[in-house]
């Protein structure tokens, strides 16, 4: 028997009570009387519990309004033509519904594809990457969650590619810059265990995005330093808004969007890093500065 939709959570609890009530001898007018529901209701509740064979602990959850079939969905023979093709010899979902055309089967290419997603018939990624989930923790103290990243840069007189390896600590905003003319996952590791001995605290959490040079090895290596690496999700740059944030300033206030690798050579960035650390208050510190939130802990 279907039973209406319905939002309320309490919804199971009263359908429970209410078949309770009955079986204890309340009649089913007056048991819908003391909840206010119609006397249907409370028969089909009786005999789903009846027939689903409940013993009054279970709830009676609300059952789905979502149909069960659509007027237009394929038939039974061309699904399983659909699968027959694809069983056969394993071919593309284009070359499947090209088939089925020539053979008079009235099917989209659409329809095609659904069909053997639904049927797991579909060819997975062999270099699809698993990644390991690592809470995101708290950032209560400096090194419990530092944010890395990188920044591609392409020399406009040159046509070569540079790259800007930065770090910032989220609890103390404390950061930590490095350029290279490679972007290699051992530049990058070698990269983040400078900045934590220049940091003088320990990194608990190296969270990144999804770049080939924080990958597996990447991951074994700073496991191996008593460092987890979490993923930020992919295309969400908002999970590391922080280490974004850093490096749109170390644009704007020394390197520059558009810059060529002499130039950015001739940059002091040891110079620029000490006055982000050391002098450069942050509102989101409360007007501190980094130098003062590392000290404090």
């Amino acid at each position: 028997m279907g039973m209406a939709y319905s939002n309320n959570p309490n919804i199971p609890q009263v359908r429970r009570q209410a078949v309770l009530l009955v079986r204890r001898g309340w009649s089913r007018r007056k048991v819908a009387r003391y909840f206010g529901y119609s006397h249907s209701s409370v028969v089909r509740w009786t005999q789903r519990a009846q027939a689903e064979y409940l013993d009054g602990r279970q709830l009676i959850p609300t059952r789905s309004s979502r149909p069960h079939s659509h007027p237009k969905q394929l038939s039974e023979e061309v699904v399983a033509a659909i699968v027959a093709e694809r069983l056969k010899h394993g071919r593309c979902s284009e070359v499947i519904y090209e088939d089925l055309q020539e053979r008079g089967i009235a099917v989209s290419l659409s329809s095609v594809k659904r069909t053997l997603a639904r049927h797991e018939l579909l060819k997975t990624k062999k270099y699809h990457r698993q990644r390991v989930v690592v809470p995101r923790p708290l950032p209560s103290s400096p090194g419990v969650l530092v944010q890395a990243d990188t920044i591609h840069y392409i020399d406009w007189q040159t046509g070569q590619r540079f790259y800007v390896y930065s770090l910032i600590d989220v609890c103390s905003r404390w950061a930590y810059v490095e350029l290279h003319q490679k972007l290699r996952s051992s530049i990058a590791l070698a990269f983040v265990l400078r900045a934590q001995a220049k940091a003088g605290f320990a990194f608990k959490v190296l969270q990144t995005d999804n770049g080939g040079e924080f990958a597996v090895w990447f991951r074994t290596m700073l496991a191996a330093k008593g460092m987890a690496l979490r993923h930020s999700r992919v295309r969400k740059p908002n999970d590391n808004a922080h280490i974004e944030r850093f490096n749109r300033t170390l644009q704007d206030e020394c390197l520059g969007k558009y810059s060529t690798w002499k130039i950015a050579k001739g940059k002091d960035l040891d110079g620029y890093l000490h006055y982000y650390n050391t002098e450069r208050r942050h509102m989101g510190l409360n007007m501190k500065k980094p130098i003062q939130v590392v000290q404090s802990y």
